[in-house]
Order: C-alpha cells, then structure tokens, then sequence
C-alpha cells in the first residue's frame, strides 16, 4: 500500500459495521469517506460521507474515484437478499474496476451451507442448499472471477453471526441482549447448547481494515478473528452474570415455526437458515492470525460492552 498520508479509503454501507470500520479507518490517520443511500446519524465529527446508490455504476464509481481502497459493508433487506443485493456488490466492483483500487468485501459463511458441525475453514468448498446462501456463493464467484481476470484486486473478510452495539437485528441481537436488560426471555432459535462462533463487531472493523492495509491479504479469502468460540447458553450465562438475574430462553416450537413460514417472508427466511443453529457452527481464523497475529476481544468484555450499550438505550423494549 501506499503511504498513509496518501491514502483514500471508500467505505461503501453505513450499518454497524460500515460505521464501525470508518471510524477504524479514521484513527489510524486514513482518509475516509462513507457512502450510502441515507445520510447516517452516529458518523464521527469530521468523516466526509457521500450519498449514492451503489446500484447506479455511474454514482458508486463517481463516489469512489481517487480510491486506493473500497471496502463493501452494504447489505440488503434479508428477505429480498436474492434480488437486491447482487447489483450493489455489482456496482461497488465496477467503482473499484475504474478507480483500480483494492476491493475488500466483507461476507457471511451462507454460501458454505450446512458442514455437519465441521468447522469452517477458507477452502470449503461453496456447497450452499438455501436461495440466500446460493445468492453469495455467486457474489463471491463474481469477485473472485474478477479477481482472476485482472480485473480488480480483491480481498473477501468473512464473519459469523456478529454481535455489539448497534446490531440489534442480528440473532445475538436485541432479541437477546435487548430482552435479558428487560427481565424478559431470550428469544433463540435453535439449540443454545451447541457450539457456535459469534463475531463481534469491533473486531470485524478491526479484521477489515487490516486486510485492507496489507499486501499480503489481496487475492485470498480471509474469516475473521473475534471471541472465543462457545455455547450460545454459555454466553447467556455471561449475560445473566452481569445483569444479576437469570435469563432465560424462549424457543418456538417447530411446528409453529412451519406454520408461520406460510404467512411471514422473514420466518421463512429465517428457518431457511436455521441450520447453523441445529449443529456445531465454528469458524476456523487460524489462517488469519497465523498470518497477522492474534485478534480478537475476549469474549467476556465483548459481552459486557455490548449490554452497556443496551443499558444506555441503544433498544428500549
């Protein structure tokens, strides 16, 4: 890479980890812009933002000219992945096509599909069974298939369920953390006492903006390091340990859960994916912290910053 003075580093979504990754950026003495569709509300003082829609090509490369590196943390509503999300990643290459600039785009695990417990590494093979896993599977062929062509350089950072502030929406999201602070039940589907590697957001920001940074990234696909990897019931232990009460789990029935896919889009979504919660789900990171060193919180703070966040209101059910 070039000096860090020199630097202009894109960052296209401004979700929680868009925004988290941005103001990683922008500590180490980066120039950084954030660009999305609406103009985001916790941006740090002094960030440089542009509004574009990343499926308009002429908008996205307008957003990222000069770039020396584009990172995509754009994501689409998830029951209309399929149909929504492929032209944003399309448009997000093409402004990294013109600019000639490093591409790193961060992913989930869907397109593995189910591993019967066996803990993911990088060279699974893309054996997704599910539309939206199915869906990245091609988005990741399409990067890497540019990437092979010359076409622009790109490096893919892969993560689990993530957790922190601000992801409210994710399963170790406010159904969980929001509902514990509130005296209520959990709400979880699947089986808690399974293992299953959840990612923190900071330590996704932090993973990004390394393989961003560094040479040796460019070309490969990286998972990136976070928490140690536990029970799900073990981390409502945490939880109940620092709030003082027990928390408990509230699971629908899968009946009812069948039931409800007639008439819910994202119940449908959801139980289609439900397989990651009904055996192991490990994410291997050795490949990356042999490379760059060991990452990533303890899971113990992580929880703990994480209900402070939702303490202070981050949702208020």
């Amino acid at each position: 890479m070039t000096a860090t003075g020199d630097e202009f580093h894109v960052v296209f979504g401004a979700g929680q980890v868009g925004s988290a990754l941005v103001a990683r950026l922008a500590s180490t003495g980066r120039r950084v812009r954030a660009v999305s569709l609406h103009s985001p509300s916790d941006l740090a003082d002094g960030i440089d933002w542009r509004g574009a829609d990343a499926t308009n090509i002429d908008d996205a490369t307008d957003a990222a000219k000069g770039a020396s590196v584009i990172y995509q943390c754009l994501n689409a509503p998830y029951t209309q992945w399929p149909r929504r999300f492929p032209p944003l990643q399309r448009g997000v290459l093409a402004a990294a096509e013109h600019a000639g600039a490093v591409l790193v785009s961060f992913e989930n695990v869907y397109a593995y599909g189910p591993t019967d417990g066996t803990p993911m590494t990088e060279d699974l093979p893309l054996a997704a069974t599910t539309v939206m896993g199915r869906t990245r599977a091609a988005m990741t062929r399409d990067l890497l298939d540019a990437n092979q062509a010359g076409r622009a350089r790109i490096v893919i950072g892969r993560a689990s369920d993530f957790f922190g502030a601000g992801a409210t929406e994710s399963t170790l999201g406010a159904r969980v953390f929001a509902n514990a602070v509130a005296g209520k039940r959990a709400d979880f589907l699947g089986n808690p006492d399974l293992l299953h590697t959840y990612s923190y957001v900071p330590d996704i920001a932090a993973g990004l903006a390394t393989l961003g940074t560094d040479e040796r990234a460019i070309g490969q696909i990286w998972h990136l390091p976070g928490p140690e990897t536990v029970t799900t019931r073990f981390i409502l232990d945490l939880i109940s340990r620092e709030l003082g009460h027990p928390v408990g789990v509230r699971s629908l029935p899968k009946p009812l859960m069948r039931a409800l896919t007639l008439v819910s889009p994202m119940m449908r979504a959801l139980t289609a994916m439900a397989y990651q919660f009904e055996e192991p789900f490990i994410l291997d990171t050795t490949k990356y912290t042999a490379i760059f060193g060991a990452a990533g919180t303890p899971l113990a703070t992580a929880v703990t910053d994480t209900l402070i966040s939702y303490r202070a209101g981050a949702d208020p059910r």
